[in-house]
């Protein structure tokens, strides 16, 4: 639903910018900022935030100024309070008729929701190929300009959706910018629907190209699926039977499967049962032998006391100890290992024993340990005895010490013999099994670290400065990665991406290398499932710092997850960053996909991530297309290896955003109906595209470069194409198709799109010239001349192009290039030929023919018939273009030099023109060097015409320079033309030098004041209506726009206002608008007192010299307020004149803006004066 109703609000935000409708378009916008719907104001407030349309200075003097005054606004008051009345009762009567109405909508909405049901479960009807071809055959770039029936019922459907949409603010400004529609009446017709924006929407919906398509591919696969069908329907039949046979077959295993579960659970506890009895029994014999192996402690403890023994019978007691040790010895691994067969040979798992089994392995390596210990203790003992030397032994002593060393529950023990006992068996093992204790001891000292650590460190967290958080990092990383829970670990997690609220750059990459780390030491998986889903939550959060996050973890952390996530849920991620309101967020998205496309394991996904590029290259920042063009754009060729595709796109899309915008002029046939009026986003998307064009050449003549079929590509020259080169291709024996993409596709579609290019949009076809010169000098001289050239010729309509260099098979398509009608060959001329001049024969090379191909252009076409009659404005519009380019400018100038001294008027008068419109285009330098000399010549010309031509000139250049030196020259040659006194003259010196009032020098304005007041001094002897109106207008408009600058108060006193006195005498000549004009600039310039203080005031200080529009008498108020300001009394010390410093600013304002409106020279304050140090660019 939100993106239903973001859609109809888009296309009533287009409907207004296209149709113009500039307040009602500035009333929604405030009501969706109020709305909270900000993604919907984006382009309103582009639009309404640009300087060059709404000037800020302009828009505070607006704010400031009421145009209107009280009687007219009781008046509409009146008049309003009439029509409420009727309105009134036509609402009771609206509201009648929306009842029922609204019944009937319901009724046949149902209807027609059921009736769309039906249709789209019917899926082989009969109607589906009718309804194909018609949508097949539907062009949805044919349907031409909008009709004003259309007009009608679209303005019906907007008036009625914001109503609707709660925005009657918008609606009301909307009834007042429609002036040619009664909207509250809506004819009958098939377009009158309720809510019938919403219906248009689904409408369109259903009538895409794509949906079209779709369907025709589903009614061809309708037979094949019919044939499909029956074939299932067999197959079901025997699936069917075989499914019966398969569940008999699946009742009879469950059952087995049972039975064998239950003897497996029989079995399972006898062997546990028995496993059980063992391992006791096993436990009973380590006692005993654990009790044995004391008694022999304590033997060997006597033994050593007792060295007085002898030698002999220390030999029978270690022989007899020994033997008797090692019976025991070998007798216990046997008892051990008799549980351990038994239980391997069992049927339990491994799982459900683990403890017993460790447990009793434990205690049979203590058992075996002792008993290594016991045996070298015997061994020492024996050698110690053997050393002693006693030749009497008694049989008695050796047989007690015998009976001793073999029964080990004999004899009661002294507890001094006891400590003793445990002292040495508390040290038995140590050496081998210490490490291993230590270890665990270890290990379970840090698993207690880590839990205390993480349980601390939410604590920790919020009382540490933002600062130095990013210090916390590796206890975190330690924690997570070592903690034992997966929910303790996820909590971490998400403390680590929320460390700090708004990180900067520095903080978010010392967060990012963490993750890294992080991602490195545990693993796919769980940076999968733990790592991944926690950045991912960061996706919609207010703070754009986050949210980059998410992106740099799209590129960075891919190389740690497995292939197919990638391709999958993280470009899924990026695609969604893409479309975020962030420029920054766009910019790291389009860096990190750019990171993440060399990880794909294939290109599957290549088309989704061709749009996504072209989504971005597409994007209204700057920053974002630039990170798009140099990271993103040769990732994509590079890992999806198809230029020849994206150049196909890329040229259809910049073809079809110029297509789109509605043409200059609805006449059919016209010259300004194949031209089109550029939107703001429309000439965005077309400059950038151009820009990725040049982005791409190296890359198509490097790819043309290695796919040449000809061996005669030398290596040493692989740069440029050679003549012989081209020679071989001429012969069409093979094809290269990259090589021919250049002069037959390219070229073809920049023409066609040049050719929809107005004059204004010099932009775009600077762009379109570089890429040209970038062409030739990426192939090389000999493709400039055989190939680019010859192309260029043929669209200017050129008979002379020479096609021999190219193949046979393509010269249809390049004659095709032709123009064929005389609207055709204007285009040419006026979309073409600045191509052809500037970025083909531009190119350093080719200046010389550049120069000649001028001349034939400019000075030898008076030679061709209506050659220069019929194509004169779209030439010099031509060159024009080429004078933006400074590298041509002294070719220019001695060109031009031949046509001033050349003896045909009409070449005089094109160079009078060619220099007006190349003075924007020079610095002041120049303009003395070469324009004013040229001009000069001019105006001393004899012929009126071309005099008069140069008079347009000079006025060019005083509004484009303020140097002294070139307002002399002005000056003195303008004071030559009105010595002439002809009617023509004085008209053309004011209406040249009225260009530049806004921008020129003081002096010069004073000097234009003088001559209209000596002019209008002496009237005119003509007895001509026209010519006196002619002259009086003049000299108003000239008056209007003077008023309008910061006059001095010597040239009010003695030129403005006895110049207006003047005209006002001859009421017959004056235009009523101008004569209520200079009535009121007449009256605010000869005020009152105060109003002569504050034109003082405002003349020192550099303001507007008129501000007492608003209060004064004339003022707007002053009608108003006039009895409530006769109540004041005249000694108030806030209103006593100049002694009171507040009360000039209380009761005065700034009327500047009134004047310069009244003035009607907006146009003039387009154009921006040069500075005397500027050069052009």
């Amino acid at each position: 639903m939100d993106a239903e109703r973001s859609s109809l609000c888009n296309f009533v935000v287009n409907f207004l910018m296209e149709e113009n409708y500039l307040l009602t378009a500035f009333e929604l916008l405030h009501e969706l900022i109020d709305d909270g719907r900000d993604a919907q104001t984006i382009r309103l407030k582009e639009f309404f935030s640009d300087p060059s349309r709404f000037p800020p200075d302009q828009i505070s003097r607006y704010n400031s100024i009421r145009v209107a005054d009280p009687q007219s606004l009781l008046e509409e008051k009146e008049a309003l309070s009439e029509k409420l009345a009727i309105s009134e009762y036509e609402l009771r009567l609206a509201q009648e008729d929306i009842a029922r109405l609204k019944a009937e909508g319901q009724k046949k909405s149902d209807c027609s929701i059921d009736k769309l049901k039906e249709l789209e479960a019917d899926e082989f009807g009969d109607n589906r190929p009718e309804i194909t071809r018609k949508k097949k055959d539907f062009s949805f770039t044919d349907i031409g300009p909008l009709k004003n029936n259309e007009r009608r019922d679209l303005n019906c459907a907007v008036k009625e959706y914001l109503l609707l949409a709660g925005y009657r603010l918008t609606a009301m400004t909307f009834y007042e910018e429609v002036t040619d529609q009664n909207l509250d009446v809506w004819q009958d017709g098939p377009a009158c629907v309720p809510d019938a924006l919403r219906y248009y929407y689904y409408q369109y919906l259903s009538s895409t190209s794509e949906a079209a398509e779709e369907k025709i591919a589903m009614l061809q696969e309708n037979e094949s699926l019919k044939k499909e069908i029956e074939r299932l329907s067999k197959e079901k039949d025997a699936l069917l039977k075989s499914k019966e046979i398969f569940e008999e077959q699946i009742s009879a295993f469950n059952k087995s499967t049972e039975s064998l579960q239950k003897d497996l659970r029989d079995r399972e506890k006898q062997v546990v049962q028995s496993l059980k009895q063992s391992l006791e029994h096993q436990r009973r014999n380590l006692n005993d032998c654990r009790a044995e192996i004391t008694s022999l402690k304590m033997h060997i403890e006597g033994s050593r006391a007792g060295q007085n023994v002898s030698a002999s019978g220390s030999d029978a007691v270690q022989s007899q100890s020994v033997d008797n040790v090692e019976k025991q010895k070998n007798a216990l691994p046997v008892e051990v290992e008799k549980p351990t067969i038994e239980k391997d040979g069992g049927l339990i798992s491994e799982s459900s024993i683990s403890n017993e089994k460790g447990h009793t392995q434990t205690e049979d390596g203590l058992v075996k340990e002792e008993i290594k210990n016991i045996v070298p203790d015997l061994r020492e003992v024996a050698e110690d005895a053997s050393s002693v030397s006693y030749k009497s032994l008694d049989n008695t002593l050796e047989k007690e010490v015998s009976n001793h060393m073999l029964t080990p529950s004999n004899g009661n023990y002294s507890p001094s013999d006891l400590e003793s006992i445990m002292k040495l068996d508390s040290g038995i093992g140590r050496s081998k099994s210490e490490n291993a204790i230590v270890d665990a001891a270890s290990e379970e000292t840090g698993l207690g670290t880590i839990q205390i650590l993480a349980d601390a460190l939410p604590n920790i967290v919020p009382y540490v400065l933002i600062n130095h958080r990013e210090e916390l990092l590796p206890l975190m990383m330690c924690a997570i990665e070592r903690h034992p829970d997966s929910n303790t670990r996820d909590s971490l997690t998400h403390t680590l991406f929320n460390l700090i609220k708004r990180p900067d750059e520095q903080q978010r990459r010392i967060i990012m290398d963490a993750c890294v780390s992080l991602s490195r030491n545990v693993g796919e998986m769980r940076t999968e499932t733990e790592l991944l889903p926690q950045c991912w939550e960061q996706i919609n959060h207010t703070y754009e710092e986050r949210r980059l996050l998410v992106a740099q973890s799209c590129g960075e952390l891919a190389e740690y997850v497995r292939p197919e996530i990638r391709d999958s849920l993280i470009l899924s991620i990026i695609q969604q960053l893409i479309e975020d309101s962030a420029t920054v967020v766009r910019e790291a998205a389009a860096h990190n996909l750019a990171l993440l496309l060399p990880l794909f394991l294939n290109t599957d996904k290549y088309f989704k991530v061709e749009e996504m590029m072209f989504q971005l290259i597409c994007d209204p920042s700057g920053l974002v297309v630039e990170t798009t063009l140099k990271e993103l754009l040769p990732a994509v060729i590079k890992w999806g290896n198809r230029l020849d595709h994206i150049l196909r796109v890329l040229l259809s899309h910049t073809l079809s955003s110029a297509q789109h915008c509605p043409p200059l002029s609805g006449v059919e046939g016209s010259l300004e109906s194949h031209l089109r009026v550029l939107g703001e986003r429309e000439r965005w998307n077309i400059d950038v595209l151009l820009r990725m064009l040049m982005e791409l050449l190296p890359a198509v003549h490097q790819k043309a470069m290695e796919t040449c079929p000809f061996s005669s590509l030398s290596k040493s020259d692989e740069s440029a194409v050679s003549v012989s080169l081209l020679e071989t291709y001429a012969e069409g024996r093979s094809e290269w198709p990259m090589f021919e993409w250049m002069h037959v596709d390219c070229f073809a579609n920049l023409l066609q799109l040049a050719c929809m290019l107005a004059q204004k949009e010099d932009h775009l076809r600077n762009r379109i010239t570089k890429f040209l010169l970038a062409v030739s000098e990426r192939f090389g001289s000999s493709y400039l001349t055989h190939i680019e050239l010859p192309v260029f010729l043929v669209a200017v309509g050129d008979d002379a192009a020479d096609l021999q260099f190219l193949p046979s098979a393509i010269h249809p398509r390049i004659k095709g290039l032709k123009p064929r009608t005389a609207v055709a060959n204007r285009l040419a001329t006026l979309c073409i030929l600045p191509l052809l001049l500037a970025g083909v024969l531009g190119a350093p090379s080719k200046r010389e023919e550049l120069t000649i191909y001028l001349r034939q252009l400019l000075v030898e076409s008076k030679t061709k018939e209506n050659q220069s009659a019929k194509h004169n404005n779209e030439v010099l519009d031509a060159v024009r273009f080429l004078c933006t380019f400074e590298e041509h400018h002294n070719m220019i100038f001695g060109i031009l030099w031949e046509m001033v001294v050349d003896a045909t008027a009409e070449l005089k008068i094109n160079a009078a023109k060619l220099l007006k419109t190349i003075v924007p285009y020079i610095d002041a330098k120049v303009a003395s060097a070469n324009v004013l000399p040229a001009l000069i010549t001019l105006g001393s010309d004899q012929n009126l015409n071309v005099k008069y031509a140069s008079i347009d000139a000079f006025g060019s250049v005083a509004q484009h320079f303020k140097v002294d030196m070139i307002v002399d020259k002005i000056l003195v040659q303008m004071d030559a033309f009105l010595e002439d006194g002809s009617h023509e003259a004085i008209i053309a010196v004011i209406r040249a030098l009225l260009v530049a009032i806004p921008h020129t020098t003081e002096r010069l304005r004073d000097y234009l004041l003088s001559k209209i007041f000596q002019l209008s001094a002496s009237p005119s002897s003509s007895t001509d209506v026209t010519r006196r109106r002619e002259r009086a207008n003049a000299f108003c408009e000239a008056i209007r726009a003077l008023d309008a600058t910061d006059l001095s108060q010597t040239s009010v006193r003695e030129y403005l206002i006895p110049a207006i006195q003047n005209l006002l005498k001859d009421p017959d000549a004056l235009d009523p608008a101008h004569k209520e004009a200079l009535e009121i600039t007449l009256k605010e310039r000869s005020g009152g007192t105060l109003e002569a203080f504050s034109k003082a005031m405002g003349a020192h200080l550099g303001i507007a010299s008129s501000v007492t529009s608003l209060f004064g008498e004339g003022g707007l108020l002053g009608k108003k307020e006039a009895n409530e300001a006769s109540t004041v009394t005249p000694s108030s010390p806030t209103l006593q004149g100049p002694d009171s410093p507040k009360a000039v600013p209380a009761a005065t304002e700034d009327n500047r803006f009134r004047r310069i409106m009244r003035g009607n020279f907006t146009e003039m304050l387009r154009s921006k004066p040069k500075n005397p140090d500027e050069t052009p660019p």
